[in-house]
């Protein structure tokens, strides 16, 4: 990078990208906690995208792959955290 400043735009478009992180890890967090605490014998319904139509899937293995994205979510928030503690030591 080099060492002019942001343009307003990147600044308020890294912002925008920045809070649409956390509303993603919120909600994300929302549904691990759910399916978490939900009774073994319980079903779960995925929804198709863009449709009114749901499929049955596994309880576990959807519970699993909401935390993988959870960690991903995460990680990459973290990322931009990292980035502009750098910016603002320089």
């Amino acid at each position: 990078m080099s060492g002019r400043a942001p343009r307003p735009e990147e600044e308020s478009a890294r912002l925008r990208h920045k809070e649409e992180l956390s509303r993603r890890i919120k909600e994300q967090k929302v549904v691990v906690d759910e399916l978490s605490n939900l009774k073994k014998n319980r079903k779960v319904y995925r929804q198709q995208p863009n449709s009114n139509i749901f499929f049955l899937v596994d309880r576990t293995e959807t519970l699993s792959q909401c935390k993988n994205t959870l960690d991903e979510l995460k990680k990459a928030h973290q990322e931009i955290e990292n980035s502009e503690k750098t910016k603002i030591k320089k």
